[in-house]
């Protein structure tokens, strides 16, 4: 039965143009029509809503299939897609002299009852839609035969092309894939052996293109197809997903086989023109052939992407707990622009204490995603991420803005304010003076004084350039904290090049300094050292009153922990500052 034939009896049958058209190609790709139907049903409700021609909607969801569009990461793939979808529409719509609508084609409006009515008691859907399904049919197949035809004389000719050409060079690499998935499929189902699927890229290898060019880029990936014809043999086949991702797909027999092919590649591929590549390899081993060979290569797409973040090494093999790894940051980029335009990120308060006098003498600034679904995500979930991308300058300036906005609020309703500090990140100290003016921007908005916004600099952001960007905020006038002192070995070095007013201790600097005599001793001297150096002292992590105690004998009075109170909402700080000035107040009276 032809195409036309089937559609023509599936209209008769009442079922909708959209789904007669599809289920007419139906077989064509291995569907059954109730799969079709559903299918057609879902997307082709134009003409049932009284819009375009189901008939368009159908065809175009055949033209897909038929050509095989499966990636939408593919964007030579998609522009060849689109052009497809121009063509189709604009034969479609001069045969039909512009008649694209259903109101048209049949010359009645179906979204109004009376006029329906008049539609089936006139049969105008048996009259007219068989003409539409016949110029779509014929369309479809012209348009499909051509497609063939040049895929087919594409598997020897295109090789030799020059891709000068957009339309030859989305066939060429079609052409491509088709044999590439039709290969591993065969060695799926024919091999006895174990199967893996390597997949690795160039790290940064955007800026490879910045610096050198994208001619000498071109010139890489060239390198690396010639590398992979010379290791692998005829039955492991690779292909170059897209720009600079390859995929491998082999047998094996032992873990350590794909290893040493890894390690092999790795070393000639290293180094090209002088100029060292750094790849990223992602690795997984089949346990299911029935999976369809997408999710395979997501799978080792995964262990790919995060290798790409691993200090350790460059090779992962795929685990289940990767795929929550890596939605869960997708979930946070895609997400973390929302969460400051619905301002989801909300800034908690930690407070500080002083020992001797039980109250409170400052706050530390922390941010929070309470997100309308997830709830609570805290910082250990996102701030490595956005800090990897380069989106904590946009937390960090809406944590500061926050800051200054609830000091504002003390001043205002006449509770006396304890200085805030806020977190200033190594991008921030990185920049060309943009936090200073930014910072400078907002106490001059708000009006508060400049020592009430304090800048806590983690230990570990430690290079000349930081240094003097610190030397720069403090000329401008704001307290500068170090945090996390005594959590790695520089901290000494940094106190003697930059100028910070206050060092706080680290809490795992803490723990570790109280196990023994010779920690106190250490511990005892620190105290020293900054009260001679004439700079505060802050412990943080302060947890039990052991610890409280050992502090007020070695003259350490500022704490900030959990004894004392944990992180809290800036409304509930409030009310405890409140609460805390107001019993000052009648201590002094």
């Amino acid at each position: 039965m032809t195409h036309k034939e089937k559609a023509e009896e599936l209209l008769q049958q009442q079922y909708h143009c959209s789904q007669a058209l599809f289920g007419a190609f139906a077989g064509d790709f291995g569907l059954d029509l109730k799969t079709a139907f559903k299918v057609s049903t879902c997307f082709g409700a134009g003409m049932r809503q009284g819009g375009t021609c189901g008939c368009i909607t159908a065809a175009l969801m055949i033209l897909g299939m038929g050509i095989g569009f499966y990636d939408s990461q593919d964007r030579e793939q998609e522009r060849y897609g689109n052009k497809m979808t121009e063509e189709f529409i604009r034969r479609f719509t001069e045969k039909m002299n512009h008649r694209v609508y259903c109101r048209d084609i049949l010359g009645k409006d179906i979204t109004i009852p009376e006029e329906m009515a008049e539609i089936r008691q006139q049969g105008l859907i048996l009259k007219n839609c068989p003409n539409v399904m016949q110029i779509s049919i014929e369309l479809l197949e012209e348009m499909l035969a051509a497609h063939l035809k040049e895929v087919s004389e594409s598997k020897i000719a295109l090789e030799d092309i020059p891709e000068n050409n957009d339309m030859q060079s989305v066939l060429k690499r079609m052409s491509k894939h088709n044999r590439f998935n039709r290969n591993v499929h065969n060695l799926l189902f024919s091999s006895g052996k174990e199967i893996g699927f390597i997949q690795f890229d160039i790290r940064k290898f955007k800026i490879v293109n910045d610096i050198y060019g994208e001619k000498f880029g071109d010139e890489v990936l060239d390198f690396i197809i010639r590398q992979l014809r010379e290791v692998c043999h005829e039955d492991q086949f690779f292909i170059n997903l897209r720009s600079d991702v390859f995929m491998v797909v082999t047998e094996f027999e032992r873990k350590e086989e794909l290893i040493s092919l890894i390690e092999t590649l790795n070393e000639r591929i290293r180094c090209f023109k002088d100029i060292k590549l750094q790849l990223s390899f992602g690795v997984y081993m089949v346990e299911d052939r029935n999976m369809e060979l997408r999710q395979m290569e997501d799978r080792a797409a995964m262990a790919r992407k995060s290798a790409k973040h691993n200090i350790l090494t460059n090779i992962l093999f795929y685990q289940e707990q990767l795929k929550d790894s890596l939605y869960n940051r997708k979930f946070i980029e895609e997400n973390m622009q929302s969460a400051i335009t619905d301002r989801q990120f909300q800034m908690y308060l930690q407070p500080k204490y002083s020992i001797t006098q039980n109250q409170i003498i400052g706050a530390e600034a922390l941010v929070r995603w309470v997100h309308p679904k997830r709830g609570m995500i805290y910082p250990d979930q996102f701030i490595p991420i956005i800090e990897e991308n380069g989106f904590v300058t946009k937390v960090d300036y809406y944590i500061w803005e926050e800051a200054c906005r609830f000091l504002r609020k003390c001043l205002d309703q006449g509770i006396e304010p304890c200085p805030v500090s806020v977190n200033v990140s190594r991008v921030h100290l990185r920049d060309h003076g943009e936090c200073i003016q930014i910072l400078s921007h907002l106490i001059e908005d708000y009006g508060i004084p400049k020592n009430l916004l304090e800048l806590e600099i983690t230990e570990s952001a430690d290079d000349q350039q930081i240094s003097q960007k610190a030397m720069l905020l403090k000329a401008e006038g704001f307290t500068l904290l170090m945090d996390d002192f005594g959590s790695g070995y520089s901290s000494l070095n940094i106190l003697l090049e930059t100028p910070f007013d206050v060092i706080k201790l680290d809490k795992k600097f803490m723990e570790n300094m109280m196990v023994s005599g010779k920690g106190r001793m250490i511990l005892e001297q620190v105290v020293s050292m900054a009260n001679k150096l004439d700079l505060g002292l802050l412990a943080e992590g302060v947890e039990t009153r052991e610890q409280i105690e050992l502090l007020r004998n070695i003259g350490c009075d500022q704490v900030q922990g959990y004894y004392y109170a944990k992180p809290m909402p800036e409304e509930a700080f409030f009310t405890l500052l409140a609460a805390d000035s107001e019993t000052s107040s009648l201590d002094g009276d």
